[in-house]
């Protein structure tokens, strides 16, 4: 994938791609990163102006924004082109997938008091991080990045982990490492068992338990038999060894097996 991004301020882009994820995909070849410096298009390096009708701050003038446009399309071919916006859509894991799979992504990245209104016509897409103000567009730019280089191919070293994210279907598990004990806290005596089939229900359970609890408008609507069972008795206010007492370890194990092929053929 080649993604471009115009800022004001490339070395913070730049510096960002000399670490984890994003210089990872870079490395393997499943990235090129470019930035343009809108600065180098405006006249005397003048890139804002204050706003008509009074309008307080600084805006970013059309001029050269419009330039390190044209001057990348003519470089580099035409990109779905994303502005960050407040009141863009919400970026979510549906819209990282979806992004992933195109050759070519530009963000222009507003400053101030934002991009003169006509720059807006360059856009294929708005997105917003959230209902909040941040000071420009890089940031996003940076979240976006790192969003799309762990789901191109071959840039994570366990591909399993992207099936398992949070967003997928339900919230993350609880993850521990060594020590075992560590002031006190202990590491759960399922997860030292060795028994991955008994591991796989435990984690689900505590998948289905976080996301209630948390994000209880992003549960799925069509449940499995065993998420169905599980979600109930969590609502019943039982924990899980309770449920897999109730249920048999061995037709939860079934049960599991069954979920886990229907969540491989999705």
């Amino acid at each position: 994938m080649k993604f471009i991004v115009l800022t004001i301020f490339p070395q913070i882009v730049e510096c960002y791609s000399q670490y984890g994820i994003v210089k990872q995909a870079i490395k393997k070849g499943m990235l090129e990163l470019l930035t343009i410096d809108i600065r180098k298009f405006a006249q005397k390096g003048q890139v804002d102006d204050t706003a008509y009708g009074g309008h307080p701050g600084m805006v970013l003038k059309p001029e050269p924004v419009f330039e390190a446009y044209d001057h990348m399309v003519k470089n580099f071919g035409k990109p779905h082109t994303i502005i960050p916006q407040p009141w863009g859509k919400k970026l979510t894991q549906s819209d990282l997938d979806r992004l992933s799979k195109l050759q070519s992504i530009a963000v222009i990245c507003g400053r101030y008091e934002g991009l003169d209104e006509r720059v807006n016509k360059l856009a294929d897409e708005e997105f917003s991080l959230g209902d909040f103000i941040l000071a420009g567009g890089e940031l996003f730019a940076l979240v976006l990045l790192e969003g799309i280089s762990r789901l191109l191919p071959g840039v994570l070293s366990e591909p399993e982990s992207l099936r398992r994210d949070s967003f997928r279907r339900w919230l993350g598990t609880p993850v521990y490492t060594r020590p075992p004990e560590y002031r006190g806290m202990k590491v759960p005596e399922v997860l030292l068992s060795g028994n991955h089939q008994l591991i796989g229900l435990w984690e689900l359970w505590h998948s289905i338990e976080r996301t209630l609890k948390l994000r209880p408008d992003i549960i799925p609507k069509d449940l499995s038999s065993l998420e169905k069972s599980m979600l109930q008795s969590i609502l019943e206010g039982k924990d899980f060894k309770e449920w897999l007492k109730e249920i048999g370890q061995s037709r939860a194990i079934s049960e599991l097996q069954k979920f886990q092929e229907l969540q491989r053929n999705a």
